[in-house]
Parts: C-alpha cells; structure tokens; sequence
C-alpha cells in the first residue's frame, strides 16, 4: 500500500509540469501566430485584414494578392525564420557556455557575418544566396573563435562580452570603411547592416529555410550533451561526453544559424541575448524547459516572437510611409540594449575596484628624456601631416603661407589642411586627458570615453543637430554634443555607482548606452536626406573632412580647462584613484571631487566629438601607455597622455588621408584598428592577473 500511495504523488507533478510546459508552448504559438497575422495586414498600401484573407483565398484583386504575396508574406515569413535561428542560436551559446550574456551579438557573430558579406560585395563578386551564407558563416565563426580564445575558458559572465564588443566594434569600424570607400558597390548596404526583414518574393527565405533548419536540427541532436554540460565539465566528461567536441559543435551550429539569418536579413540585434532571457524564467518555475530539447525550440518561438513584434510595434508607431525605411533591427537593438543594461546590474562583478597596476616609477631625468622624445616625436607628425595629403609641400610653403606670400593653390590646401590637422591634434589630447580622467575617478583600466558611451551619447547629441539642421555651427554642434554626453554620463555613472563603480560592471553598462545610442542615430541616418545621411556617416568614421578654425576653438578652450584642471588639482586626483578610505582620512570629499573631474571628461569628450567626430580607444591606450612609460602620478601622466593622444589620433588622420589617396579613411576608423588589438589585450592580462591573485 505504502507504494501504491506514494505512486501517484510522485508522478503527479511530472504530469503536471509536462501540461504546464504543453500550455505555456501552445500559448507562445497562438501569441506567435497573431503577430504574423497582424504583420501581414501591416503596410503602405491600402490592402487591409479583408483583402489579406481575399488574397490568401484567392479571391482578391491581382494587385492586392500581388502585395500580399510577394511582400508581406515573404516578410513575415523572414521575421519568423530569422527570429527562430537567432533565439535558437543564442539559447545554444549560453547553455554551451553556462553564460545568460552569451548570444550571437556579444560574440560577434553577426559582426563577423556583417564583415565577410560586405568584403564579398566590395569585390563584385555575384554567388548564389546559398553561397553567400556559406560566407557569412565563415565571417562570423572566425570572430566566435577569436571572443573565444580571448575570454578563455570558464570565462565570466561580463568578460565574454566585453571581448565580444570590442571585437565587434573593430570589425564594425572596417565595415563602415568599406562603405565610405565603396559607395556606389555597397549602396544600400548601411540600411541593411541594421536589420531588415523586408523580401521581394520568397527566393530569399526558400534558400534560407533548409540552412536555418539543418542548424536547429543539428544543436537537438546535441541537446542530450548540452544537457550534461550543465552539470559542470567533470560530471559530463564522467557520463561520457566530450565536452571540448560538444562545445565547437554548438558554437558552429550556433554560429551557421546566424549566418542564415544575416543573410536574409542582416544582423538584427540582440534577438539571440534577449530570447532565451524570455524562456529562463519558465524555466525556474516548470522544471520541462530546463531541458535543451525543450528549451531551445521555445527560445525559438520567442526569437520569432519578439522579431515579429518589434516589426508590429515599429509599424504601429511610426507612420507607414516612414516605417518602410526603418530596419526592424534598429528596434530591437534598442530593446536589446535596455536588457543588457539590465542584466550588467544584476550580474556579479567579478572584478572589485581596486587600485591601478603597480608600476616602476622612473626618475625625473627619464620623465623629461620621455616628454622631449614625445614633443619631438609629435613635432615630427604634425610637420608631416601639414606637408602631405593630396598635394605635397614644403616647409617653405607653410613659412610663406604663415606670413600671407603663398599662392592662390599653396593658400588653398592649406586653409583647408590646417585646420584639419589642429582638429586632430586636439581631439586626440583631449580625449587622451578625458580617459585619464575616469580611469583614475573609477580606477578602472579599461573605462574610457568611448566604451563607457560618452562619446556614443555625444555623437547622437551631434548627429541630431547635424541631420535636423545642417547649417548649425560649431558651437551649437559642440552644446548638442555636450548636451548628448552629459546625458549619457548621467545615465551610465548613475547606474553604475550602485554597485560601487565595479570594474566589468560599468563597462558593461556603458556598452548599453552605447548601442542604444548607436540605434538611435542608425534611425537618424536611415530617416533623413540621402545628404545628411552621408555627411553624417561620414563624421561617425572620426573624419576631420571640412574641418575650419572655428570647429577647433571648443574642443581647443576645452582643454585648457581640463589641462588646468588636472595640474591643479593634481594631488587630489592621485588620492581618488588610490581608493575609497585614503582620500577620506586626509580630508577629501570624495563625491564633490569624482563629480567634477567626471564633468571635466564629459566636456573633453563632447568638444573632441564635436571637432573630429568619434574616435574610440584613444582615451583607452594614451593613458595606459602613459602609465607605462612614467608611472602612477598625474603630474607625469596627464601631459605624457596628452602628447600621445595627440599624435595618435593626428597620426591616424595622416595616414586616412594619405594610404589610399585620392579616398580617405575616417581617424576614427584608423583608432579602431589599433584600439581593439589593445583592449582585447588588457582583457587577456587582466585575466592573467586575477587568476595569479587566485593562485
């Protein structure tokens, strides 16, 4: 009796969860299934519920079963193929990686994807859609393997996606090379990068499907391995499974999902992280989604979902004849955003605030042996960047031109190369001051400007202005973008102070606001004039193109009060970046201290952005290097951080304009080359250094 009784009470909540999980999964599928109905009615042409239903019966006027049936169904059909790869491809990852932040974006799959197809479009190259995604795949396993290798194994939450949007970053950063060098092969190539699932007709989604399909079969095959994984790498390698094969498998299949889907409709963001975030809470309540088989056709549907419905909402909000022209992507990278920087302040720091490296700290003859080397040195490239470019000079050019004897062409490229080159000069001394600024305020090496989204929100306050009116000067420009960084550090050291300003966890948080501001002005490019939309992408690249002397004063007033600022209050910048209980034992009110220095940052970096637009890493690698060559103290590194912040980034202007001549690169995008190889770097050291620490 006593078995007969407890039978039941042991089976009973087996059946019960397996109803619940049957309930749950049938109601994703009825929510899925409106969305797809209410997207199909959805559009610029006045084709509405009645004449949808007309067409799909065959009943309806041919130019309306036309619209429904070559457009509307091909772009719901896209929405639900390409949410269901992505949410399956992120589910997979994080239960690969036993990591919630882990997803096709923070890996930098599409980036990879987005990369390879745009190489394959500059070379003219025409293969089958089929092929192009064996491209694409390739693109972005590369890029999984290098996120990989880097955040090493059993890397932490934050780490991982750390390496992934640096990464993602310098991929992005030669991709937008690629369309200011090759407008006319990669035309329409940007609005696409933002993730599109408008079709025309269905060949694209036919030749997608089996791609999309082998993949998802594939990670259930492997689900019953990725189930014992969870276990942890000894309990699975004792039930028989190989857990580096199962984990190369996933990661290929994962990374041929999302190819699929960047090639149907170019990398939508943040679709693979925020999916399996939707199922896990399902999973903690009914115990069938814990499992893979279960769970990863239910992130699927929830992929499908939330592409489908970023698309509803987008075409409910914005009027129909502006939403043909806004990617889907643009709203779920926004969404995306939100959610990651949700998770940033949830998530564990695994790396506590703590006091700068130890460093060598060299005598005063060596400091002075290294500022002359660096004055000479950045003498040298701004002597070079004035006589080189299109037209070359001499140095008795520039003597006649400086005292008004030059001739007419001397006079012009002059007037407009001058210029140029101060702009760059102090952009790169100012963003260089700024990045030592906050890694000193947060004592956190890898803070700066640019990955902290300062500079992201300072772009967008410029790109505003720039696009909404094009005849503002360069002090409207210069408060648009103050006004714009201002509000992004608010946002970003608001968020982060709650949780003591931990190291990964403010990085993190400004990665969000970076790529919500990124979002945002891929919206404004994408709504305005094609020559708004050029000018703009244009100053995103970090161009100095068009640059006059008054676009250099902000930026130029804005660092002699930074400058001034940090001689000044030179001690009590050395105290705030010991630790929290030093400053406070000699005096110092810490709170009044860290806001104004951050507030002299935000101007540094808003001035910069205005004068030369945004340039990424300097404020990472001038600091550090300085650091490196001169020691901790701010006397020593504030101006060997501005002499190689100024020639990096005039350096980098130099070379735009002068490797590939008569066409020109953006600094920006030269600083990205250099900048990701660096903080991929520091990521790979600090690793080291905490697993010391451990040891």
């Amino acid at each position: 009796m006593a078995v007969t009784a407890t039978a039941p009470a042991t089976g009973s909540p087996a059946v019960a969860a397996r109803t619940a999980a049957a309930v749950v999964t049938a109601a994703l599928v009825l929510l899925v299934a409106a969305l797809a109905v209410v997207d199909i009615t959805q559009g610029t042409a006045a084709v509405g519920p009645a004449e949808v239903w007309q067409a799909l019966t065959g009943r309806a006027d041919p130019a309306d079963a036309s619209v429904v049936i070559a457009s509307r169904l091909p772009r719901m059909t896209a929405g639900l193929l390409v949410g269901a790869a992505l949410g399956a491809a992120g589910a997979a990852l994080q239960a690969v990686s036993r990591n919630v932040l882990a997803a096709p974006d923070t890996l930098a799959v599409n980036a990879g994807s987005y990369l390879a197809l745009g190489l394959l479009t500059v070379t003219g190259v025409a293969l089958p859609l089929a092929a192009s995604s064996g491209v694409a795949f390739l693109g972005g396993l590369a890029a999984a393997a290098v996120v990989v290798a880097l955040s090493g194994p059993g890397a932490d939450t934050v780490r991982l996606v750390l390496a992934g949007s640096a990464l993602t970053l310098g991929l992005s950063s030669v991709t937008q090379g690629l369309l200011l060098l090759f407008p006319e092969q990669t035309d329409g190539l940007y609005q696409w990068g933002q993730g599109s699932i408008s079709q025309n007709g269905f060949g694209g989604v036919a030749q997608m499907a089996p791609v999309a399909a082998a993949g998802l079969l594939g990670l259930l095959l492997t689900a019953r391995r990725v189930d014992a994984l969870a276990l942890g790498d000894e309990a699975a390698r004792g039930l028989g499974v190989p857990v580096r094969g199962t984990r190369i498998t996933v990661v290929v299949l994962a990374a041929l999902l999302s190819a699929a889907a960047v090639t149907l409709a170019g990398p939508l963001g943040f679709v693979g992280l925020c999916a399996p975030a939707l199922v896990r809470p399902l999973a903690r309540r009914i115990r069938p989604f814990t499992r893979t088989r279960l769970g990863l056709p239910t992130a699927a549907l929830a992929g499908a979902g939330l592409v489908l419905g970023s698309d509803v909402l987008l075409r409910a909000v914005v009027p129909a004849g502006t939403a043909v022209a806004v990617p889907t992507g643009v709203v779920t990278s926004l969404l995306g955003a939100v959610f990651l920087v949700g998770m940033a302040l949830r998530a564990r720091d695994s790396a506590a605030v703590s006091a700068p490296e130890r460093l060598r700290i060299p005598g005063r003859a060596a400091f002075l042996v290294t500022l002359a080397l660096l004055a000479a040195a950045l003498a040298g490239v701004t002597v070079a960047a004035v006589l080189l470019g299109d037209t070359r000079l001499l140095l008795g050019d520039v003597v006649n031109w400086a005292q008004g004897r030059a001739g007419r062409s001397v006079a012009f490229v002059l007037d407009t190369r001058v210029p140029r080159v101060l702009a760059a000069l102090l952009a790169g001394a100012a963003l260089a001051l700024a990045g030592a600024l906050v890694q000193a305020v947060t004592r956190n090496p890898l803070a700066e400007p640019g990955v902290l989204g300062v500079s992201g929100g300072a772009a967008l306050g410029a790109v505003l202005l720039v696009t909404t009116a094009p005849l503002a000067g360069s002090w409207g420009i210069a408060a648009a973008a103050f006004a714009g960084a201002a509000g992004a550090a608010v946002l970003v050291f608001g968020l982060a102070a709650r949780g003591g300003f931990g190291q990964h966890r403010l990085v993190l948080v400004g990665v969000g606001v970076s790529a919500a501001a990124a979002s945002l002005i891929s919206l404004l490019i994408v709504l305005t004039d094609p020559f708004n939309a050029a000018k703009a992408l244009t100053w995103l690249s970090g161009s100095t193109y068009g640059r006059t002397l008054p676009d250099a004063l902000p930026v130029g007033a804005a660092l002699l009060l930074g400058v001034a600022v940090a001689v000044v209050r030179r001690t009590e910048l050395d105290l705030v970046s010991l630790d929290e209980d030093t400053p406070r034992l000699l005096g110092l009110r810490l709170a009044p201290a860290r806001l104004g220095f951050l507030a002299v940052g935000v101007l540094l970096s808003a001035t910069a952005v205005a004068a030369a637009g945004t340039i990424g890493f300097v404020g990472l690698v001038a600091p550090h290097a300085a650091r490196a060559l001169v020691g901790r103290r701010h006397v020593r590194v504030v101006p060997v951080a501005v002499l190689l912040g100024a020639a990096l980034v005039c350096a980098a202007d130099l070379l735009g304009r002068t490797v590939i001549a008569p066409a020109q690169l953006g600094a920006g995008l030269m600083t990205a080359v250099i900048g990701t190889p660096y903080f991929l770097y520091l990521l790979v050291r600090t690793r080291r250094g905490a697993g010391k620490a451990r040891c």
